[in-house]
């Protein structure tokens, strides 16, 4: 666990400061929201839990942003950081989950979080996403330990926890409240005397539940389009939804992510990989045929049922590309028992059908083959060219916010989601922003404006003021992707 721990931390931190580099708008939204909870007096998320900007987001992750800004400063590294350190410590709440199943599936399910691809790009992004493998870990060991010491206070704490990491950290782990109804109604079919002890902490389990979850309740009532806006937005019930396929392919394609498809976002995946390369697939497949064989086991059967369910959440929501590595991220946990279980499969098996020293062989492999995904991962993410990563991670607005702070005085000419990036990054020295096409007042009141093409400033300054505009920034192939202009 200790070699696992280090090679989570370095694949996680290593180079952080200029890989991925850029700024993406959801990780600034993150960045200035909690600058703002530091420097702006009175600003706060509503009911202190939810920030309607950027579409609506939890608040819990730019809280404990804002308290390392608090320490550390405010930075992208530092932004970066406190995602990095989630997701360290992820890896070690996966493994504390598989650990429930016995110290093999746990240091498995640990190595492989430590070393996914998937789960390092995640960790590297300054944004709520990456709080989630620990969150939905934290709240099946709850489960699991209601179901293993039934009681009041292990009811209770498996409600609060399970209120927590459902409604405070990112949509997938909503799913979290459907998963144990669905869990306990299989109980009641297959297991009726453990579902019979758990019954006497239904109450317990949702008064917690419903203490912890309560403000964020009183978002979803006083402003049901902002909380429920993005959900709906991406569901493949709305008809007006941007999906890059039908919902045929996208359902194969989401599917298939387990070995042969990936996320076609560079900011979720490196070079579209799979989610789970083919070695591991196999490994994964021999866990589920472990947890079937074990279904009437409460513990097994909460981590078999929560595949389908955590898989709901990438197959449902069409929008964008598919697979959506971001929308699976309620699989983490689960998915790493699954390997661990598979793992002690493998092993089991090869000592049953041939020799004991079979069993070694086979743990050896299984071992050689978490190494070598990790350093596959390791090497696929740092290898990975600064123009794979230039527009998904905006660079051109950083160049933007950096020239305009050299410039004192500066204007930019950005949409509003742009401006976040710019808003966070000079936020010492504050960038006045007007939106394309807006008429500015005194155009002689900044020296110099700023744009990401000439049509802005175009629309804004004039065709006047726009010709005499030179380029002062360049993506890989020398092209210009930041105009200035004098009025």
């Amino acid at each position: 666990m200790a070699a696992i721990v280090a090679g989570a931390i370095f694949l996680r931190f290593y180079d952080l400061a200029s890989n991925p580099g850029g700024l993406y708008g959801d990780e600034a939204a993150e960045g200035l929201d909690a600058w703002r909870l530091l420097h702006q007096p009175g600003f706060h998320a509503d009911f202190f839990v939810w920030f309607t900007s950027d579409g609506g987001r939890e608040a819990l992750f730019a809280y404990v942003v804002a308290g390392v800004f608090n320490f550390a400063g405010a930075s992208v590294v530092a932004l970066r950081a406190t995602a990095a350190a989630f997701g360290v410590a992820g890896v070690l709440a996966i493994g504390w989950l598989g650990r429930r199943f016995g110290t093999w599936t746990g240091v498995v399910a640990a190595a492989w979080a430590a070393g996914s691809l998937w789960l390092v790009c995640v960790s590297r992004d300054g944004m709520r996403n990456t709080i989630v493998p620990f969150f939905g870990a934290l709240a099946l060991v709850a489960i699991l330990r209601w179901a293993a010491r039934p009681g009041r206070g292990t009811a209770a704490l498996a409600g609060a926890v399970t209120a927590l990491a459902a409604l405070y950290t990112y949509q997938p782990l909503k799913l979290l409240p459907l998963l144990v109804i669905v869990w306990l109604l299989w109980l009641k079919r297959v297991d009726r005397p453990s579902y019979d002890r758990l019954r006497p902490g239904w109450v317990p389990f949702a008064a917690a539940f419903l203490v912890v979850a309560a403000p964020m309740m009183a978002v979803a009532v006083t402003d049901p389009a902002n909380y429920f806006g993005r959900a709906l937005a991406t569901s493949v019930l709305n008809a007006g939804v941007k999906a890059d396929t039908n919902p045929i392919v996208h359902t194969l394609r989401t599917v298939a992510m387990f070995g042969l498809t990936g996320d076609p976002n560079a900011r979720h995946d490196v070079a579209g990989l799979p989610l789970l390369p083919l070695p591991l697939t196999v490994v994964a497949a021999a866990g589920l045929v472990r947890l079937w064989r074990m279904r009437r086991d409460p513990g097994h059967s909460l981590i078999l049922l929560a595949l389908p369910v955590f898989l709901a959440a990438p197959l449902v929501a069409t929008d964008g590309g598919s697979p959506h590595f971001l929308r699976a991220l309620g699989l983490a946990a689960p998915l790493g028992v699954a390997i661990g279980l598979g793992a002690l499969e493998i092993v089991e098996q090869a000592r049953r059908r041939w020799h004991r020293a079979a069993g070694w062989l086979a743990m050896a492999t299984v071992a050689a083959t978490l190494a070598a995904v990790a350093v596959w991962s390791g090497w696929a993410y740092f290898t990975r060219p600064v123009a794979d990563r230039y527009a998904a991670y905006s660079y051109p607005i950083v160049s933007l916010a950096s020239y305009a702070a050299a410039h004192p005085g500066a204007a930019a000419i950005l949409d509003d989601y742009s401006a976040m990036d710019v808003e966070f990054l000079d936020a010492a020295e504050p960038v006045t922003i007007y939106e394309p096409g807006s008429r500015v007042a005194d155009p002689a009141a900044h020296p110099i404006y700023l744009a990401l093409d000439l049509e802005d400033l175009t629309s804004t300054l004039g065709a006047q003021a726009a010709a005499r505009a030179q380029p002062v920034a360049w993506d890989p192939t020398g092209k210009p992707v930041v105009w200035a202009a004098t009025p």
